[in-house]
């Protein structure tokens, strides 16, 4: 059998990355696996936009870690998937009448669906007991599960909770590459009205990105800088690619050894 493809040399590269290089041609054509693998893609990415988050499941994984308070649920003004998708800043504000706590934590700990429910519903509980794991000495809130929400609805319930701090954990727009990105963004200070500018963003966790233990080392840096800096956003630096480097940096929040 005569093979119609005409191979691409780039194609051996495919081994690093999951981007679409060297996928060859069928005479002026891609292939016909090829165009059946980004079609898959195509509707994996707008499944997970439109797949509504199973929060039961959700509140059942985070009651599995030790030490997790049990997760609360609120909604954002956002009635369903489609008023969220129509209306951008719907989900960026808590729904009227929302119940929650106002025990002040240290940081408050964010699940929103975002545009991702796959990201969050797969990777939110093993990036919580992530944090936990090397956040030990940080009081943390209960776990607020955001439904219809958006990054900034982070600053309404961090109001709502009087949190010193807040971090957001929220599925990411899908690419045709990554239906399951993970987004983390992080608010010294929060309240309402905030900008972006003022927030930093840990992005891409997943298998086939940044996995958990390593985004929690990050934002375990990027919290004790934000205490000494009192702020959040442009002027805090993510400088800690070489702290992570070192195998012995397990954690940044470790009180300094007295031997």
């Amino acid at each position: 059998m005569v093979d119609r493809v005409t191979d691409n040399p780039w194609r051996s590269l495919r081994r690093f990355t999951d981007a679409r290089i060297g996928m060859g041609r069928a005479g002026v054509s891609l292939p016909t696996a090829e165009l059946l693998a980004f079609q898959m893609a195509h509707a994996q990415a707008r499944d997970a936009v439109h797949q509504p988050l199973d929060v039961a499941r959700l509140v059942a994984d985070l009651g599995a870690i030790d030490g997790v308070l049990p997760a609360l649920t609120v909604q954002s003004q956002a009635v369903d998937r489609a008023d969220y998708l129509r209306h951008p800043d719907k989900g960026r504000r808590l729904a009227a009448g929302s119940a929650l706590p106002g025990d002040a934590p240290e940081l408050a700990i964010v699940i929103a669906d975002g545009l991702s429910s796959r990201a969050v519903q797969d990777h939110a509980a093993a990036m919580v007991a992530a944090l936990m794991a090397q956040m030990p000495g940080v009081r943390m809130s209960a776990p607020v599960i955001a439904v219809q929400g958006r990054v900034a609805i982070g600053d309404d319930i961090a109001a709502a909770m009087d949190a010193a701090a807040v971090l957001v954990l929220i599925g990411e727009r899908p690419g045709l590459s990554s239906p399951d990105s993970l987004g983390l963004y992080f608010t010294q200070n929060p309240g309402p009205g905030l900008s972006d500018a003022r927030r930093n963003c840990i992005s891409n966790v997943r298998p086939a990105g940044l996995l958990p233990d390593h985004a929690a080392a990050r934002f375990a840096y990027l919290y004790a800088q934000a205490q000494v800096l009192g702020t959040s956003g442009v002027a805090l630096k993510d400088n800690s690619a070489p702290l992570l480097a070192d195998a012995a940096a397990t954690s940044f929040l470790s009180p300094p050894r007295t031997e």
